[in-house]
């Protein structure tokens, strides 16, 4: 009886702790293995360029190109003069505005481009991931200078992981990255639980993993 009331008053091991968990079991040990494979498939591709952007992105010094420009200056028909009088600043251009503003000038207009009008002047932003390009057109005159700075393919990179001039869709995108990158973490952090009695180091790696970017907040950023 005594020995019986000692092994009774022992802690519950791991393996029993695990058991009594709701998900841990080969319903949810499968769930997580698929949510995990599927949410790393689809994110792979972007998860690679966010991870090397990471490090272009801390390390600009070490990723520097020189930058191509481009000029251009154009003289604007009349009636294409009077039509860009008319625009509102803020207010995309009409389709039939923008076709004409690119045949004259051989510069595509996009119809995200929304013209910002001050000044007597007519100014539309034409940049994009690693591209800076204004469109200036002089209301008075009816004179347009265009100016195209490249930056390079890394700066194009880094623009896209910031999301930068790359337009709605590639938002979208990076949410659904987001998204799939807390699925994948949450379902990484159940096959941890469910399968860490075979391995001593899993929850000591995850402490470690959890407190060094906190201890590294703390001494080293400054607020």
């Amino acid at each position: 009886m005594h020995a019986l009331a000692v092994q009774s008053s022992r802690p519950a091991s791991f393996e029993t702790i695990v058991k009594t968990v709701p998900f841990a079991n080969p319903f949810w040990s499968r769930q997580f293995r698929q949510w995990h494979w599927i949410s790393s498939a689809l994110i792979l591709s972007l998860m690679l360029l966010f991870s090397v952007t990471g490090f272009t992105l801390n390390h600009p010094d070490w990723f520097t190109s020189t930058p191509v420009t481009q000029t251009a200056e154009f003289e604007l028909s009349a009636d294409l003069q009077v039509a860009l009088r008319a625009a509102d600043s803020g207010a995309a251009l009409t389709p039939a505005l923008s076709t004409q503003l690119a045949q004259e000038t051989d510069i595509t207009i996009p119809r995200s481009a929304l013209p910002i009008i001050e000044y007597e002047e007519l100014i539309l932003d034409l940049g994009g991931p690693g591209v800076d390009a204004n469109l200036t057109i002089d209301l008075v005159t009816g004179e347009a200078f265009y100016e195209r700075i490249d930056n390079g393919f890394v700066a194009r990179l880094n623009d896209l992981h910031k999301g930068r001039d790359a337009g709605p869709v590639w938002g979208v995108m990076i949410d659904i990255t987001a998204l799939a990158c807390l699925v994948f973490c949450v379902s990484g952090l159940g096959l941890l639980f469910i399968n860490a009695k075979g391995r001593t180091l899993t929850w000591p790696l995850t402490s470690f993993g959890l407190v060094i970017p906190l201890i590294a907040y703390i001494l080293f950023v400054h607020s």
